[in-house]
């Protein structure tokens, strides 16, 4: 395994961040962490990557230990914190050779595996990393992560405020580096990027919920959700939290996705019940299933 995590739990006073979490990466797998901010993400990426030491629970990351081996897994590992944290003041060009000399590299040796990249910063080589927009920061960030050739490659929430492009973009890049058998884990607040990973652990008050393949997780989901609509949306809400069956509501785009306690449950009867309560333009359709569905369930579950 490139990256085994056994139960490992840190707290901070009497806040808990992340509490007996176990999981385990494969060689060459890109693997997300999929929760909202507080989940823990950062916490046990900083575990990891061994910026902070866990109260509890062992880890190792390309086979080194990450309280035994921590200097060796500073060698192999390349990490990409949530907050832009490169020097501002440097420009492009003196950023990424910065980061390539702490490693005892140049950008030429190791310009193949970052060129796809560079490529489309390089017209701003010679602009202060303050001054890029979010998308270029963000491209700066990676590369500089890569240059060292690591085997395992930590993104703490990389797309969190880009633009839909640029996070697209990323994606795309996170796939050919794939290719080239870096590991990858990655974390997002994004349900919908959750699909682009080969398997997913989704996390929720530093506990996870479940671990399996994007796909398996929606398959294997037994309950019915149905898309509601109606003109007044927060009525609708108060009213379908009151029905007397109800198992969960919550607002998604521009429905509201409810299920319902029983198995043989009728939407004319709900239909009706709406219709006593003054609600005009009802619609109630089966909707297809998503991660975040599962993922609001879950945490449903465990509260």
């Amino acid at each position: 395994m490139s990256i085994s995590v056994q139960n490992i739990s840190k707290s901070y006073q009497k806040t808990v961040a992340v509490e007996s979490i176990t999981f385990q990466v494969k060689e060459g797998e890109l693997f997300g962490l999929i929760g909202p901010d507080g989940a823990g993400k950062t916490t046990l990426f900083r575990i990891l990557t061994t910026l902070l030491l866990a109260n509890e629970g062992t880890a190792t990351v390309a086979g080194y230990d990450v309280v035994k081996d921590y200097k060796s897994i500073r060698k192999v590992v390349g990490y990409m914190p949530g907050k832009f944290s490169l020097y501002q003041d440097l420009t492009v060009e003196e950023n990424l050779t910065f980061f390539a000399t702490i490693f005892g590299t140049t950008i030429e040796e190791n310009y193949d595996i970052i060129k796809e990249i560079y490529i489309q910063i390089a017209p701003f080589k010679k602009r202060r990393a303050g001054k890029l927009s979010g998308g270029m920061k963000q491209k700066l960030a990676l590369c500089c992560a890569l240059i060292h050739k690591p085997k395992v490659l930590f993104l703490d929430e990389p797309t969190t405020g880009v633009d839909p492009v640029s996070r697209k973009e990323f994606w795309e890049m996170l796939k050919r580096l794939q290719e080239k058998g870096i590991t990858i884990l990655v974390s997002t607040p994004y349900m919908d990027e959750a699909a682009l990973c080969d398997r997913i652990a989704l996390i929720q008050k530093g506990s996870i919920l479940k671990i399996d393949r994007p796909e398996n997780i929606i398959d294997n989901y037994e309950k019915t959700i149905y898309d509601v609509q109606a003109k007044n949306t927060y009525q609708l809400i108060e009213d379908l939290k009151n029905y007397s069956s109800q198992y969960s509501v919550f607002a998604f785009g521009e429905y509201i996705h409810y299920i319902d306690k029983n198995q043989n449950f009728n939407p004319v009867e709900l239909e009706n019940y709406l219709k006593q309560n003054n609600h005009q333009d009802i619609v109630i359709k089966i909707s297809k299933t998503t991660i975040e569905d599962v993922f609001m369930d879950l945490t449903n579950l465990n509260q």
